[in-house]
């Protein structure tokens, strides 16, 4: 087993209730973790024997820019195309942060993290 990770992947959406937040968007923070087997990869130095991660990346570009009222429902949309598209990815664990969230405080981001396995 192995483990990919992007980091910090940056996009500006529109998710919230507020009818604002779909006009105006903010500024949202996603960080993906998945394990596969990758040690097939470690020995043929081949892309096709791996999790490419430019395509996990597309994914999460992609439901980002789809509008949600809730960073759950857009967290569930990445899980279930990630597990839909990628077979050889057994464990997701996922971060969608709102930077900055109008929430009437100093706060810096709110988060919902999911950890889901292949069933």
């Amino acid at each position: 087993m192995g483990t990919i990770k992007l980091k910090n992947i940056r996009t500006y959406s529109y998710h919230g209730c507020l009818l604002e937040e779909g006009k105006i968007g903010s500024d949202y923070s996603v960080d993906l973790e998945i394990k596969a087997d990758l040690r097939k990869s470690c020995v043929s130095d081949d892309l096709k024997d791996t999790v490419d991660y430019v395509l996990l990346n597309k994914i999460v570009v992609e439901e980002m820019d789809i509008r949600s009222h809730l960073l759950e429902h857009v967290a569930k949309r990445i899980i279930t195309r990630v597990f839909n598209e990628i077979p050889e990815v057994s464990r997701i664990l996922l971060g969608v942060s709102k930077l900055n969230p109008p929430i009437g405080g100093d706060v810096e981001a709110v988060t919902v993290e999911f950890e889901e396995y292949r069933s």
